[in-house]
């Protein structure tokens, strides 16, 4: 009886220990030196921690872990080390469609990917931002993302098992060809271009009197310098990344569409935090956006000089040729199987009303 005594004893010790652990993690994340007063009188306290696995499909400068480096460094700031961050870049967790389903099912808790690209296999409605001049600049994109499409896109996300945190930057797309420096949309009749497989982008480069040419972007480099293609058009920064300039002459800057990023957690991971950690979350993911945009838009910049340096030709095309060419293309049938024109419509409306 006295063994028995002592074993049921030694028992109770050891589920005592158990529970005053939580649940919590072995390790938990150091808070960040130097964090704002305020941030931590508004943290959460000190209690179970989190891993939040980040996955992006570019290397340690691409647009999308750079997003997640600065998420990752205040989101860790404001939880007072309860969110532990890990980020898996250079696809090491799968492509942005496997990145997404990761999500998705909860085997990742986030990911920042191309939001036109992917993501419309959940919610459609994201292929707006597909539409060719949409927008001017920068700031008539950010001000249509942030204060219009973030909350229309919220709850069809919701419905798919994600939580939208925010828009982050890939950049306006531009085209680029080794053939002839493009002035104006007449120049682009004849060239070959290598563009996503979507009735979208072909629609495109057929208004622009071009040839749509698919094309692997892991096969795009080789294809354009053994000129199975004429160009093909991403943000100055991926160009730059992918040394597409180095078998590219000309660069015409006509951004022919604004490329968002997308900031998605698990909406179960995120349901399940606390009222403090989601603001965390929240307050997060908004710094993110703002300081990623600024990091991306001045590395553009540099990029943009550096190509012009190596001799590539870069030239700022008649625009309203461009726009003239392509004008009415949401309403083309094979568009509108795909983007309500009711929504590009509704789009154009709030940019005409500012």
């Amino acid at each position: 009886m006295k063994k028995f005594a002592g074993f049921a004893l030694a028992l109770s010790l050891f589920a005592m220990t158990l529970a005053g652990c939580g649940g919590a993690s072995s390790s938990a994340a150091p808070a960040a030196s130097g964090a704002a007063p305020e941030a931590a009188s508004s943290a959460a306290p000190a209690g179970k921690t989190y891993e939040i696995k980040i996955a992006t499909v570019g290397n340690e400068d691409h647009q999308s872990t750079v997003g997640a480096t600065f998420f990752k460094e205040k989101v860790e700031e404001l939880s007072n080390g309860q969110f532990k961050v890990n980020i898996f870049p250079n696809g090491a967790l799968g492509g942005e469609r496997e990145a997404a389903e990761g999500v998705k099912l909860g085997t990742i808790q986030m990911t920042i990917v191309t939001t036109d690209g992917t993501l419309p296999a959940w919610v459609p409605e994201v292929q707006v931002l597909s539409i060719p001049y949409l927008f001017a600049n920068k700031e008539e994109a950010y001000d249509v993302l942030d204060n219009m499409l973030q909350d229309k896109f919220a709850p069809l996300f919701e419905a798919q098992g994600f939580k939208h945190l925010g828009f982050t930057e890939l950049g306006f797309r531009h085209f680029t060809n080794n053939v002839r420096e493009v002035k104006s949309a007449e120049d682009m009749k004849g060239l070959s271009i290598r563009v996503q497989e979507a009735p979208i982008w072909f629609a495109l480069t057929d208004a622009l009197g071009a040839t749509a040419t698919p094309v692997p972007f892991n096969e795009l480099y080789t294809a354009l310098q053994q000129g199975m293609v004429d160009g093909q058009e991403n943000p100055v920064t991926s160009i730059a990344a992918s040394r597409f300039n180095e078998v590219q002459k000309y660069m015409t800057l006509d951004g022919h569409t604004y490329a968002a990023q997308s900031m998605i957690m698990n909406k179960d991971f995120y349901d399940s935090l606390s009222a403090e950690l989601q603001k965390a979350v929240d307050d997060a993911a908004a710094y993110a956006v703002v300081e990623q945009r600024k990091a991306i838009s001045a590395q553009e910049d540099k990029y943009l000089e550096e190509i012009k340096a190596a001799g590539m030709i870069v030239t700022e095309p008649d625009l309203d040729s461009f726009v003239k060419a392509t004008e009415g293309l949401y309403q083309r049938e094979e568009v509108k199987k795909l983007v309500d024109p009711a929504l590009v419509e509704e789009v154009m409306n709030y940019l005409a009303s500012k």
